[in-house]
């Protein structure tokens, strides 16, 4: 079975749906409301275990009722947490076109790895969100001495990257990320990938370039429509899939998500299920 440890941020997201983004001082009624597991790392590994795959989790969660439910939400991933916050995101997501607005602290209290060699071991590519500092370096150091693929989200710039990007073999940036493609190269990365939402996704390796379509879906949700694509490219190609061809893959399951209300988990594993009568990508 493919295997993927995801290594960086979990937190509790707290999401509802409204016909109009509130103005400042305005109270609006929300359609639904939902709890459940959010943070790139989680939704990944999420995702990895829909499609299918052996879904394995590094990240900080608080010794709370916040840090248990979220635990208890994530299998059938298998959770290595050190004691830290469970930070909560507030997601408020537009129906109409799945736009979404979030509040959320992210990562704050340093955090140090616990053992990782088993963990390492047991996987066939290991993918960092930039989150955790104390969790992401160490696993990226020890699979990149074990020979591992190293995936990193790069949603945003972080210092820590200056150190992440040298032990990195794919940097999959959002479209938004704060450094080029050919800057994020000189770190010494093989392959930069970048999403552009709707628009194709581009790809740079030793000197080729291309792009590759997205596929045309209904919009309704697009919070963790990123960290699925994260999670799924990072099980494609622990599946052995070239890593240029995994960017069709990976879009297909974000297109999955994004066209899903509720259980965006059970859906992609149905359409995971559904594709050729198998499970392989």
């Amino acid at each position: 079975m493919a295997a993927v440890l995801c290594v960086g941020l979990t937190t509790l997201d707290v999401t509802q749906r409204v016909d109009v983004f509130p103005e400042p001082g305005q109270k609006v009624r929300s359609l639904d409301a939902a709890l459940s597991p959010g943070g790139p790392a989680a939704n990944a590994a999420r995702a990895v275990a829909a499609l299918g795959g052996e879904a394995a989790l590094l990240t900080a969660l608080g010794a709370d009722a916040l840090g248990e439910f979220v635990r208890s939400s994530l299998a059938p991933v298998r959770v290595t947490a050190v004691a830290g916050t469970t930070p909560v995101s507030m997601v408020v997501v537009r129906a109409a076109d799945g736009e979404r607005t979030v509040v959320s602290r992210n990562a704050s209290v340093p955090v140090e790895a616990p053992a990782l060699a088993g963990l390492v071991a047991a996987a066939d590519v290991v993918l960092l969100d930039g989150h955790h500092d104390g969790l992401a370096i160490p696993a990226a150091r020890m699979a990149k001495d074990a020979g591992l693929p190293v995936v990193l989200d790069a949603g945003s710039w972080k210092p820590v990257l200056d150190h992440l990007l040298p032990l990195v073999d794919v940097a999959a940036c959002a479209s938004g990320f704060e450094r080029s493609d050919a800057e994020v190269h000189s770190y010494g990365v093989p392959l930069v990938i970048r999403t552009h939402g709707a628009a194709p996704v581009t790809w740079s390796l030793d000197g080729s370039t291309g792009a590759v379509p997205v596929p045309s879906v209904q919009v309704r949700d697009t919070n963790g429509a990123g960290d699925v694509w994260h999670g799924a490219y990072a099980y494609a190609l622990a599946t052995g899939t070239d890593p240029v061809a995994a960017i069709g893959f990976a879009s297909e399951a974000a297109a999955v998500r994004v066209g899903a209300v509720g259980d965006w988990v059970e859906r992609l594993a149905r359409w995971q299920d559904s594709r050729s009568g198998s499970r392989s990508c």
